[in-house]
Parts: C-alpha cells; sequence; structure tokens
C-alpha cells in the first residue's frame, strides 16, 4: 500500500461498494428479518451479507491492510497495522427496516489513525460520493462524476439532523442558534449533504462508532469542511475503543460552529 498512490485502491473500493449495494438491495425488495444485537440496534440479513462480501473483497485484495467491520469480530492484531480499511456495511440499519431509502455503504481506509480515503454509497439512488486525502472529494451518478465542495453560505444556515437519533441536546442546541432551516435525513447522507454544498451543519451528540464516521470525514474535509469533535478535538481511527463517545461535527465555515 503507498498512501501516494491511492487511485486504484479507490477505484476499487467504489466498484466493491456498489456491489455490496446491490446485495443490500437484493434483501430491500423482499420481506426480511429484523434481529436485534447485544446492544439492542438492529440488524438484518443485509447488514451480514453486505458485512462478508466487503471483508472478504477486501482482505483478497490487499491481504497487508487490516479490516475493522460492523459486522465481524474485533481483530485486536489490527492495532498494530498502520493500515486499516473501516467498514460500515449498511449504515442506516433503521432506514433500511422503514424502507425510505436513507441508508447507506461506507468503507473508508485509515492510515495512522488518519482517514485517507472514504467511499460511500446510496445503494436505492446509485449515488457514490468519494474521497483521496489530498485529492478532493467528488460526487458521481449515473457514471459521471463532478467535484464537490462545501458552500460558503454563513447567514441562514441549513442543518441537517438524523431521522432516527434526534436528541434533546441537539434540540436546544438549535433554538438556542436560532436555525429555522432543517433537514431530517438517514445515514451518512447527512454529512455528505454537507460536503455537497446542500447544508452548512451537522451536530451529532452521543456514541456513534468508527465505522459511521471515517468515509464521512474524508469526504468532509476534502470538500473543504471541518469535522471535529464536539470537544474541537481530532477524530482518530482504527483506536482500541471503537467508540465515538464524544460526538462529534461537520460544518462548512468557522463561522457555523453552533454556540452551547
Amino acid at each position: 500500500m503507498n498512501l501516494e498512490d491511492l487511485t486504484g485502491v479507490l477505484e476499487y473500493v467504489k466498484k466493491i461498494t456498489k456491489e455490496a449495494g446491490r446485495i443490500i438491495l437484493d434483501v430491500y425488495k423482499k420481506d426480511f428479518q429484523v434481529d436485534f444485537k447485544d446492544d439492542l440496534t438492529p440488524v438484518t440479513e443485509a447488514d451480514r451479507k453486505s458485512n462478508d462480501f466487503i471483508v472478504s473483497s477486501l482482505k483478497n485484495r490487499y491481504p497487508e491492510c487490516a479490516v475493522l467491520a460492523e459486522e465481524s469480530e474485533n481483530d485486536p492484531e489490527r492495532l498494530k497495522n498502520d493500515w486499516c480499511f473501516i467498514v460500515d456495511p449498511l449504515d442506516g440499519t433503521k432506514e433500511f427496516i422503514q424502507k425510505n431509502g436513507e441508508f447507506t455503504v461506507n468503507i473508508a481506509l485509515s492510515y495512522k489513525g488518519k482517514p485517507v480515503l472514504g467511499v460511500i454509497g446510496i445503494p436505492v439512488t446509485g449515488e457514490l460520493y468519494y474521497a483521496v486525502k489530498g485529492k478532493g472529494a467528488f460526487y458521481e451518478k449515473d457514471g459521471h462524476a463532478e467535484q464537490i465542495h462545501v458552500s460558503t453560505r454563513t447567514d441562514d444556515i441549513r442543518l441537517v439532523m438524523s431521522r432516527s437519533h434526534k436528541s434533546q441536546r441537539l434540540l436546544e442546541l438549535v433554538e438556542k442558534n436560532g436555525i429555522k432551516n432543517i433537514r431530517n435525513v438517514g445515514s451518512a447522507i447527512k454529512g455528505c449533504l454537507v460536503a455537497k454544498g446542500e447544508a452548512e451543519v451537522y451536530y451529532r451528540f452521543g456514541v456513534t462508532m468508527e465505522w459511521d464516521t471515517a468515509a464521512m470525514q474524508c469526504i468532509v474535509e476534502e470538500a473543504g469542511g471541518i469535522f471535529r469533535q464536539l470537544d474541537d478535538t481530532e477524530m482518530t481511527y482504527n483506536r482500541e475503543n471503537s467508540r465515538n463517545e464524544k460526538g462529534f461535527y461537520a460544518i462548512n465555515h468557522p463561522a457555523n460552529k453552533l454556540m452551547f
């Protein structure tokens, strides 16, 4: 693996992201069972099938890299590896269950704790967001790709909020800052909308996991945005504790950092 040339890796990750999306849609179109994990979060056949496909594909193609994936058993050996793929095989399982289309496939690659590649696919629409460190962020649909940038808007800003994970603290933050333009969206699509310039602010309180944020962070930052933990520290990856316990925000401009 070479940090200077991740173009080939990006193309392969885009390919398997799309294929994982097709695997998910095969389940989406039929009746499926919903199970619950130990933490009471839902999981379906689609989560497992997508996870198995992505993880086996990455391990076969890049055996020198570690893999951290939501539906795979944690391997502590990954901590010794500078390179780690971080995979959410189906981000937005609640949206998948509700069949509202707002779910994604997230694959990132981290190097020494920093996300250097991120791909987010939206299976239902066929949209793809992706970025490589230092190369910019891009949006692709129907074979057409364009570079994307965060907006320059600092007045009457637009905030994206989780459809399934609203918190009282966030509602209070919105009220305190007088934000009127609010859009409810599922999964990592929220970060993608900030990167594409269709929203300016995304704040998330509470616990998420590395695989929820790694690809999104790379895309937001390469689009010119700011991605930080709520205490303004940097989010890092391939950690011993994979829980993002401090919350995070993604914004287009320093002026739009909300007042607590």
